[in-house]
């Protein structure tokens, strides 16, 4: 860095449940003495990661340095959620050594960045690197990487159809955006599956980058922190499907928080997860979920139809014991009712 008395700043970003939470949770615990502050953006009204966070708090990451802006997209809020956050984080005794920044799986990375141009903080932080993350399985099975040879051939044949999707063109400008990419859930993707990440990823990003693959959030903290990329100097360098414009929208995703009473049994609520993950409408289901007869909360979180659940904590005395799910899906595609009806039965 130019300027050592800058706070380096870490953005982690990346799809929808391709592991940033678990990821930063696994960088809380492995600090090595460093002190860390942490701000989470939420989609939706429900903050799931910012809790499960703060229940990974440890004296050099305590609770208090974990913040979460819910709701809306920091680089939409810059003046109004984010600088005020920045500042209130700076402002602590002890200052931390570094943050990090957990965006939205639905959030583009290069606006963000324009943000830590801001005259009220750009003289004392940095942005040390852009880290994005890509579930291995996922970029294997060509979700988000249309073939682009297959793409021209259509567009040649029929000009007005339109093959771009919204959930392609946040991957690709967050690869775009990074300086490092981490590979996640490569247990689950097994060799052929990485390779074929990887070549999709070597073709979409537009310049070389390292690519690190991971299992349950695990890598050395001196990799992926102390990178010393100072990214908000080299915008330009790091190409968007949106520059040029002044705003970005993010009505193509939509979400709904769905309340309810205690579940009688967790197998039956995941099994209707998956079989409406599985229709391919919903991208995103995650909240907790009271179960009858258990003192503990269950922690649900799904990415499409793979569902997965835990118990976390228990209930505490001065909270309701009640199921809160976000429900998230492209916009169009969300039926409350519906989505109500599958899950409730």
């Amino acid at each position: 860095m130019s300027d050592l008395t800058k706070i380096p700043v870490t953005i982690v970003t990346g799809f929808l449940g391709a592991g940033k939470t678990t990821l930063i949770s696994h960088l809380i615990r492995q600090s090595c003495g460093r002190r860390l502050a942490v701000i989470v953006n939420e989609f939706g009204t429900l903050g799931v990661d910012g809790d499960i966070l703060k229940g990974c708090a440890i004296p050099d990451c305590p609770a208090e340095n974990i913040v979460e802006l819910a709701n809306g997209c920091i680089c939409c809020t810059v003046a109004d959620d984010f600088i005020p956050t920045v500042e209130t984080l700076l402002a602590l005794d002890p200052r931390p050594d570094h943050i990090l920044i957990e965006t939205s799986g639905l959030a583009l990375p290069k606006p963000l960045l324009k943000a830590f141009d801001w005259p009220a903080i750009r003289s004392r932080i940095t942005v040390d690197g852009v880290i994005a993350l890509a579930d291995a399985e996922a970029v294997a099975a060509g979700r988000f990487a249309p073939d682009l040879a297959a793409l021209d051939a259509q567009r040649a044949a029929d000009p007005s159809i339109d093959h771009e999707t919204p959930l392609s063109e946040v991957f690709e400008d967050q690869l775009a955006c990074a300086d490092m990419v981490l590979l996640t859930k490569c247990d689950l993707a097994g060799a052929e599956g990485i390779a074929a990440a990887r070549a999709v990823i070597a073709a979409e990003t537009p310049r070389a980058l390292p690519v690190l693959e991971l299992i349950d959030g695990v890598v050395d903290p001196r990799i992926v922190l102390g990178i010393g990329a100072a990214a908000e100097d080299d915008i330009a360098a790091r190409p968007s499907h949106h520059d040029g414009e002044d705003e970005h929208e993010h009505d193509d995703f939509d979400s709904i928080v769905l309340d309810f009473g205690e579940i009688a049994a967790p197998d039956d609520l995941a099994a209707r997860i998956e079989t409406l993950g599985g229709g391919g409408e919903v991208l995103r289901v995650k909240g907790y979920a009271a179960v009858a007869g258990k003192p503990m909360r269950l922690l649900v979180q799904a990415v499409g139809a793979r569902v997965r659940t835990h118990y976390d904590r228990p209930w505490r005395s001065d909270e309701p014991r009640a199921t809160r799910l976000v429900v998230i899906a492209e916009r169009d595609r969300l039926d409350p009712a519906a989505i109500r009806a599958a899950l409730q039965g």
